[in-house]
């Protein structure tokens, strides 16, 4: 499968060395061509993005400023010409930061490190629970491998970089994204109610407009999610 990649940047030059470089990979390809962060965001809600590249100084809206706009974003390389934001730029998780003119080797440098980081990071899942019940997820945790079946996970909490996973039995950390496991999960048995909150859906006792209830424990349900929420639980009432 294609890695999708999107480039944001208000130069038609910096985009076309973008582009460029990323012709000579394979298994790369280029959904979109953004000139600001709007027509970017347009694109974030039709198209799912694996790797964006982000130029920061754009009218409008930064690109910084942008990336803290957006819930579980893609990976992000950003590409600028100022070295002053770097901090900021890694304190947001990018991948890596790069500074015009961005030669190949570097520029290969960090497409590399993005498949490391899938690769280090990725949500193994063998999902046959509708028809067995045994469906199971692979995560890594303290550089050990953990089996966690599907059934007896109770929640899953985003912690910035990293993913609480809630079972019946114990906890398990893993430094991901809950936008991942949220593209991996089955759809018919977890509910995103919540930019930090996945639930079971056999898990919920009882719910209402603002939270749900699973097993003592209380989980916000958030005006973004509510009626997708509310669809999944096949609530069509008045709550």
């Amino acid at each position: 499968m294609k890695t999708k990649c999107l480039i944001i940047d208000d130069e038609p030059i910096a985009i076309s060395v973008i582009r460029n470089h990323l012709q000579k990979l394979e298994n790369i390809e280029i959904v979109a061509e953004c000139k600001n962060a709007i027509q970017a965001f347009e694109v974030l809600k039709k198209t799912k993005i694996d790797l964006m590249f982000l130029d920061i100084q754009m009218p409008e809206i930064t690109g910084l400023e942008f990336l803290k706009t957006i819930n579980n974003p893609p990976k992000v390389i950003i590409v600028t010409a100022y070295r002053d934001y770097a901090i900021e730029g890694f304190e947001l998780d990018v991948v890596d930061y790069l500074l015009k003119p961005v030669t190949f080797e570097r520029f290969l440098k960090s497409v590399n490190k993005y498949y490391q980081f899938v690769s280090d990071n990725e949500v193994r899942i063998n999902s046959d629970i509708e028809t067995t019940g045994t469906g199971y997820i692979y995560i890594k945790e303290n550089k050990r491998v953990c089996k966690i079946y599907l059934n007896d996970i109770l929640y899953l909490e985003s912690m910035k970089e990293y993913v609480k996973i809630h079972t019946t039995q114990k906890q398990f950390i893993t430094k991901n994204s809950i936008g991942q496991f949220e593209s991996k999960l089955p759809e018919n048995n977890f509910v995103r109610v919540h930019r930090s909150f996945i639930v079971s859906i056999s898990k919920i006792l009882s719910f209402n407009s603002t939270s749900i209830e699973l097993f003592n424990t209380n989980i916000p349900i958030s005006r973004t999610y509510k009626a997708s929420a509310l669809a999944a639980l096949n609530y069509a009432g008045e709550i």
